[in-house]
């Protein structure tokens, strides 16, 4: 559930008309809900209240500050992949105690400054990569925290772009070899082996695979125990999947009693990474209808924002919903949207039946909370949206609109130019 929704013929975003918004701020504009951001949270969290955990916030998904700061103020922590997410953390107010740090390519300089920070663990994804961190932790006078990601060739049945846990994968050490790894951490002096890690995939739309993922892990830890290692965290990581059009993934109650009965005999603490399932559904992008073409076999609405503004349909060929901004009875229409920029990959809806948008007209797309504005970019020279939060009857820009200056902002002109 979201708190998006009509009031007679216009959208709200909680108690705010969202054409007010875009008549303060421009398009296009991406807006928040705080009420849909916490509600997100506290369901994943109570799914878990009787047993030891913390939930991680995945922010590569939306690391805007505001968003963070929210997820913080409930007590969250964060899952991080860059030590650029790790500083958008700090600034915001995480404690360096709820930090994990994934991804498969971390520089020295980025290990340094986690290590430094006194997060709690990094999720380990290559065997050079123990080698890296012990090093580092070595120079530096200190022991890391670590777990080794572990692939476990499961399935997760979702879009292959976004599967992240089979063989065929850049992440993670395989099950099969993990064992070794783990033995080969247990005696490096500067490495605190304490977690083990897994993620197979975004937006899964069943529980099977998550639990089939656990099946395996627990084999693995039954022969941690028995070569002597004692773990204290299972992270989880994320993926449970949301609703963009008709898709069911389960709640997370129902994902929570499935990973807690197949966890509580383990006496271990759970860490969750949910991105897409706390901030997805938490926002809309909203543009304006530039122009109405009607071409030679397709119909055309053309707008304000693009393929730079949000890339998941380009990219993936993701649905996301187009709702009016204001309702009336100007019938429907089967058409593309499409934005301005020089691509044929440029469009945010294909072959849609829509409203029949005419020139001014404001149109939201719904759950682009999550990998919208954070996987924009400046492409064509176009500057990046703005980013509002509303909060019951109030809203306040979160991030300011580009201006053309900030698109040569750290370039030069050489000197034998």
């Amino acid at each position: 559930m979201h708190h998006f929704q009509y009031k007679g013929d216009e959208l709200y975003a909680e108690e705010v008309a969202v054409k007010d918004i875009a008549a303060q701020v421009g398009t296009p504009v991406y807006i928040y809900s705080h009420a849909t951001l916490e509600r997100h949270y506290r369901a994943m969290d109570g799914a878990f209240a009787a047993v030891p955990h913390t939930i991680c916030y995945s922010m590569k998904a939306n690391s805007n500050l505001a968003v963070l700061k929210t997820f913080f103020g409930l007590g969250g922590g964060v899952d991080i992949v860059s030590g650029g997410e790790l500083h958008r953390a700090m600034v915001a107010g995480v404690d360096p105690a709820k930090v994990v740090y994934s991804g498969v390519g971390k520089k020295d300089d980025e290990i340094e400054y986690a290590l430094k920070s006194g997060i709690l663990m990094f999720n380990v994804e290559s065997e050079e990569e123990l080698d890296r961190i012990d090093l580092i932790a070595g120079r530096l006078g200190t022991k890391a925290g670590i777990a080794i990601r572990v692939n476990p060739d499961v399935d997760p049945e979702t879009h292959p772009y976004i599967t992240t846990g089979l063989k065929k994968a850049k992440f993670g050490i395989n099950i099969e070899r993990s064992l070794e790894q783990y033995k080969r951490a247990a005696g490096m002096a500067n490495l605190d082996v304490i977690g083990i890690d897994c993620h197979i995939g975004s937006q899964l739309t069943k529980v099977s695979p998550f639990v089939d993922t656990v099946r395996k892990l627990k084999r693995l830890i039954a022969g941690l125990r028995e070569s002597g290692i004692h773990l204290k965290y299972f992270d989880l990581g994320g993926g449970l999947g949301i609703t963009y059009s008709d898709e069911a993934p389960p709640l997370p109650a129902e994902y929570g009693e499935a990973i807690t009965a197949e966890t509580r005999d383990l006496g271990l603490h759970l860490l969750f990474e949910p991105g897409r399932n706390l901030v997805g559904n938490a926002g809309i992008m909203v543009g304006r209808c530039l122009y109405a073409k009607q071409g030679e076999e397709k119909n055309f609405v053309i707008v304000d924002a693009a393929m730079n503004d949000l890339a998941r349909p380009s990219l993936y060929g993701s649905y996301h919903g187009v709702q009016a901004v204001c309702r009336d009875q100007q019938g429907t229409i089967v058409a593309d949207i499409v934005g301005p920029i020089c691509e044929s990959g440029d469009f945010l809806a294909k072959d849609r039946e829509m409203p029949a948008f005419r020139q001014g007209d404001l149109i939201a797309f719904m759950s682009a909370g999550a990998y919208g504005f954070a996987m924009s970019s400046n492409y064509n020279s176009r500057p990046r949206a703005a980013e509002v939060m509303v909060k019951g009857a109030a809203f306040e820009v979160v991030r300011e609109r580009e201006k053309v200056e900030d698109l040569i902002r750290g370039e030069r002109i050489p000197s034998f130019l």
